[in-house]
């Protein structure tokens, strides 16, 4: 009996101290704080803000006001290039860290630009010809210190597989070379409208997780593609995915006889004459089948692109370990192209099958303006086929530019960076340039070099100039082999484990986002993979708008905040009241499921008050702190709600409208409905102003 008195006594007890608290928490509250209604604003006038805060949010023109009109039209031609602001103030020190940084990228240019012609099914010097006239426009328009500007890997596979499907460039490589320069015009095109219209944000669309997938499956694709060169093979699939190219390698080893032994006589040995015994000849051929099976996999090749491949790496190790050896990675493409050119030449393995560049066209850019598509069936093509293009050349450029600039501690407009990458490659498809973009490899090494600004662009668009007028006899004895090596070191930097990783620790979904988009690139297309990664990007954005969390709050001990009780779990409900927030904007995609996402929270309240013999719940606060907006639908959502409530004896109450949320509220009306008495600055507030009936009844 004493402890039963002393139980009841003690739940009395806290029932008391219950009331006292929430009487305490009525009596604290010197006033109730209205929402505040914001004036009625024009609608033209409102309609020029919000188009300003969508297209100018950085407000470009700032530097404009109150200048005369002199120092506007300066400030103008400041803004188009770039280098009229800075030039002013650049000196020797500059120069100097300029120089070494030009001298140092155009070093490991040469070479890849050579490799990553062919990724885009171009002969090699169109590959120069991109990284001459494109980093002269950059500089003169462009605002980044630190981009290096040329072809990259990516854009090339992806140019070379989209215009090999448009026309074969074995068969018809004239038209195809026009179809590559139409391409570039449009790219270029795309990208300075974007900048012009202010419309960079939809580059934001493709998520950091899909282009790490896609990326890093355009790298295996991409290295995959290389096996051609690297191993010697003759006859080799126009496919990209994975099962097809290791398809392509091994039918090459398997028929490596039939195909290579009637070709090199003089070398195997095989026929030794022409009137020699036939049985010893088959004999001889017989004792020699399995080593044919590697020669289709030309052996002289494989050393050559094993032992550079081996170098090349080694110098990768060496510049991680010592940053101030930088330069070792940077320059080992070029000596690798010179030993393995020189080794040719004195061995004279191109006779025993080594395959060598051959002819390099002589000269600078010719014009190629009249080789563009501007009619006919071919200028669809080239516009769908430059405009993915463009898209990819610039989400590479954007994300280098964001990278640099946080380190250097400068600003970069992001919209002026598009009209300049633009006008480069519209420049650049009329002077025989494919598209050309910002380089990871290269800026990385650009910003190790301690390049000042886009000079060391200007620097190597010199030297590029020089290989073509002077050097370019140099290179035809240089292996395939040596530029497979050099783009497979390249593109390897782009498959980056540890981002996905730290995505499948953050966000389990961004990390499927990722593992779509690679495994679209690998085992379909590059633009199979393009796709998967752009649709997923879409779909977490509809899946977050059209799902919003809808969270229960609960009141941290000893203060008057309201958290979310699954990251609070020490926070306690209020008895008689369920507090809910809503973390989105209400829109008609998602205004149905936060109401029924509502009244379900609801439902299991009701379902735990039963259980536990508490007050039954009878005001249901809706925190709208994080709903920036609400349409019609969001309107018609909340009146449903207030209905169906009022047939359970719950009182609908708002708690922190928005401006927007509440002048919408009151022309509609609703606000009225619910009742300007139940409306409240915040959740302790409407709390505080439910709990007086609360108390009584307890």
């Amino acid at each position: 009996m004493d402890s039963r008195g002393h139980s009841n006594g003690g739940e009395l007890e806290a029932k008391q101290m219950d009331i006292r608290r929430l009487s305490s928490s009525r009596s604290n509250t010197q006033c109730i704080h209205k929402v505040g209604v914001p004036p009625k604003q024009n609608f033209f006038k409102e309609f020029k803000t919000r188009l300003k805060e969508t297209f100018f949010a950085d407000d470009p023109l700032r530097t404009f006001k109150d200048q005369s009109k002199s120092r506007k039209l300066v400030l103008g031609i400041q803004a188009i290039f770039p280098i009229f602001e800075w030039g002013r103030n650049y000196n020797l020190t500059k120069f100097r860290g300029d120089i070494v940084a030009g001298l140092t990228i155009a070093s490991l240019c040469i070479p890849q630009d050579i490799g990553y012609a062919k990724l885009a099914n171009l002969t090699p010097q169109y590959g120069l010809y991109s990284s001459f006239v494109p980093p002269l426009v950059y500089a003169l328009m462009g605002s980044s210190r630190d981009i290096a500007i040329g072809p990259v890997a990516v854009v090339s596979l992806l140019l070379g597989t989209l215009l090999q499907k448009e026309i074969d460039y074995h068969t018809h490589p004239e038209e195809y070379l026009r179809l590559a320069f139409t391409a570039t015009f449009f790219a270029g095109i795309t990208q300075a409208t974007l900048g012009i219209l202010r419309l960079g944000f939809l580059i934001d669309f493709l998520s950091h997780a899909a282009i790490v997938g896609f990326m890093g499956g355009a790298a295996i694709t991409i290295a995959l593609q290389q096996l051609k060169g690297f191993l010697g093979i003759q006859k080799f699939t126009k496919k990209t995915d994975i099962i097809s190219v290791m398809r392509s390698v091994f039918e090459a080893a398997h028929h490596g006889v039939s195909l290579l032994a009637p070709q090199t006589p003089h070398v195997y040995g095989v026929y030794l004459h022409t009137n020699g015994p036939l049985m010893h000849n088959k004999l001889n051929l017989m004792h020699r089948n399995f080593f044919y099976d590697l020669l289709q996999w030309n052996w002289q090749t494989i050393v050559i692109g094993v032992s550079f491949l081996s170098f090349l790496l080694f110098a990768k190790y060496i510049g991680k370990k010592n940053k101030n050896l930088f330069w070792v990675p940077a320059i080992a493409p070029l000596i690798s192209v010179i030993l393995s050119t020189f080794f040719v030449y004195i061995t004279h393995a191109d006779q025993k099958g080594v395959a060598i560049v051959k002819h390099i066209e002589k000269g600078i850019n010719p014009l190629s303006v009249k080789q563009i598509y501007f009619t006919g069936d071919n200028l669809l093509k080239g516009f769908r086929t430059g405009t993915v293009a463009g898209m990819i050349a610039l989400t590479e450029a954007i994300a280098i530019g964001r990278t640099f600039p946080t380190m250097k501690d400068y600003q970069l407009d992001g919209n002026k960076e598009m009209v300049a990458l633009g006008t480069m490659n519209v420049i650049g498809s009329m002077t025989s340039c494919y598209v050309a973009t910002g380089s990871f490899s290269r800026s990385a090494v650009n910003y190790m070099s301690g390049c000042q600004t886009a000079v060391s662009n200007i620097v190597m668009s010199c030297v590029v100039f020089l290989t073509l007028e002077f050097m370019t006899p140099l290179f035809k004895y240089t292996p395939n082999a040596i530029l497979a090596v050099i783009i497979i070191s390249a593109v390897i930097n782009l498959i980056d484990i540890q981002a996905a990783i730290l995505l499948w620790k953050i966000d389990k979904f961004d990390f499927v986002a990722c593992l779509g988009a690679f495994f679209g690139v690998i085992f379909a297309s590059v633009e199979i993979g393009l796709l998967i990664a752009v649709s997923i990007s879409f779909a977490k954005i509809l899946l977050q708008v059209t799902r919003p969390r809808v969270s229960v709050l609960g009141k941290i001990p000893r203060t008057t905040v309201y958290r979310n009780t699954q990251q609070y779990p020490e926070a306690t409900r209020v008895s008689g009241i369920l507090i809910v927030r809503v973390d989105s904007a209400i829109y008609f995609s998602n205004s149905n499921y936060i109401r029924e996402r509502i009244l379900r929270c609801l439902a299991d309240e009701e379902e735990q008050t039963k259980k536990a013999y508490s007050p039954k719940t009878q005001f249901l606060i809706v925190e709208m702190s994080p709903v920036t907006d609400i349409d019609t639908s969001g309107i018609h959502a909340l009146e449903e709600l207030y209905k169906n409530l009022r047939k359970r004896d719950i009182q609908l109450v708002l708690a922190n409208p928005g401006p927007v949320v509440i002048d919408k509220l009151h022309a509609s009306d609703v606000a009225n409905l619910i009742g300007e008495d139940h409306i409240f600055l915040t959740v302790a507030e409407a709390v505080s102003s439910c709990s007086p009936k609360l108390v009584e009844e307890a």
